[in-house]
């Protein structure tokens, strides 16, 4: 592959990112209109989230040609994309119609050494990503994991932990993720962290919040029973546990942020030190307290510290409470920082913590994609504002297309 021309074409193609894109698909199901069943076409808006996750990868490896741990991310990207029923001659579909919306978009700086430079590397990608796929089938592991729901607990009008017994073993660590879906919604995802350590009787909790006008989180929130069965992907993410028994760590969890966190804290020794800040928009969505007060109990040198509104004011001043608190905390040179929740809050943190102290490297978090509709109307909007790519992006390492 040659970087330079693969980088200096793509920052053309990047300036018409939502031409580029619309035109994928539309040549994709042109050409090959059996794949269009493996998309959400039915779901307008969910199509628009595929379209921005595709540049949003695209513009990972775009950024990270040369990093060595790319091709460990490919392969587990096309272990991920068998749960889309990914098949090779599906892989050779999307080249063909990639590089024919690149070369729509570029004019004149496409030609013909261009040309074979991408054809070259998305060959090289898709080789990558198949091995992945093959790895993963020969090992065993599933497509995706079925998964009954087995209890499931009402918090207020619009959040739902759900319980589920996936009838193959899942092995994940604490804190990470799957993509979750249901049949009677094919071809949509979202991932959900998982809220609990591994157990010995194999279930596992998903922390769901209904997202208004998300047709999945409504589906799970609302119209799920007991019984009903549910699709797991593989897991994936980064927030797992890294810190010794004798450094502290502070763990900031918000809203369903929670999930992660405490599968985390079910992890620790009584012995550790940790300090605990959960943030809500509203007291009346600190939800889980049975669960707080047990880690409690079980962690002697936990402390908690609940942070939300002042009563009647709006959500944000939940964030400018927890910058406040963690201001007055000491001891950031010496802590492991573990944080989750709604991206601006953890992105907001994240830039807030080093001037606390917190060391390089010792900050660790998975971005979650937006949930606004602030997604830009054209071509030029998407030039004065382009917005925050949606996908989850783990430890800031890579989106999943």
């Amino acid at each position: 592959m040659d970087p330079e021309i693969l980088k200096s074409s793509f920052a053309v193609v990047e300036r018409r990112a939502e031409f580029a894109v619309k035109y994928f698909y539309a040549h994709l199901f042109r050409h090959h209109p059996e794949l269009r069943e493996l998309f959400p076409t039915d779901f307008p808006e969910d199509m628009e989230r595929q379209r921005d996750r595709l540049f949003a990868a695209l513009t990972f490896v775009m950024d990270r040609l040369e990093d060595p741990e790319l091709p460990d991310y490919l392969r587990d990207l096309g272990r991920d994309h068998r749960k889309y029923l990914a098949q090779p001659d599906h892989y050779a579909a999307v080249g063909s119609s990639l590089i024919a919306a690149f070369a729509a978009v570029a004019g004149s700086a496409w030609s013909g050494e261009t040309e074979k430079a991408w054809s070259e590397a998305y060959g090289a990608i898709a080789n990558i990503m198949l091995q992945g796929a093959w790895e993963a089938q020969h090992q065993g592991e599933p497509g995706w994991w079925d998964a009954e729901i087995v209890a499931r607990t009402r918090h207020g009008d619009d959040l739902v932990i759900l319980t589920l017994r996936p009838r193959q073993r899942l092995t994940y660590s604490a804190g990470q993720y799957v993509s979750v879906s249901t049949p009677h919604l094919p071809g949509i995802w979202r991932p959900y962290s998982l809220a609990n350590a591994p157990r010995p009787d194999r279930t596992v909790d998903l922390h769901v919040s209904r997202v208004e006008g998300g047709v999945l989180s409504t589906a799970l929130v609302r119209q799920t029973r007991v019984g009903d069965v549910l699709r797991l992907g593989a897991p994936g993410g980064g927030l797992t546990l890294r810190t010794p028994a004798d450094r502290p760590l502070t763990l900031i969890a918000a809203g369903t942020g929670w999930a992660p966190v405490k599968a985390l804290l079910e992890q620790l020794e009584p012995a550790h030190e940790a300090r605990l800040f959960l943030v809500a928009r509203d007291i009346a969505y600190l939800y889980d307290q049975p669960s707080v007060d047990r880690l409690r109990a079980r962690l002697p040198r936990l402390t908690v510290t609940h942070i939300t509104p002042a009563p009647g004011r709006p959500k944000v001043q939940a964030t400018e409470r927890l910058l406040t608190a963690l201001g007055n905390r000491a001891g950031w040179t010496r802590h492991d920082v573990y944080l989750a929740g709604p991206p601006d809050l953890v992105e907001e943190v994240a830039d807030t913590l080093p001037s606390l102290g917190t060391p390089d490297g010792r900050l660790f978090h998975d971005l979650l994609p937006p949930t606004g509709g602030n997604r830009p109307l054209g071509a030029a909007e998407w030039l004065l504002d382009r917005p925050r790519p949606s996908w989850h992006n783990p430890t800031g390492r890579a989106p999943r297309a």
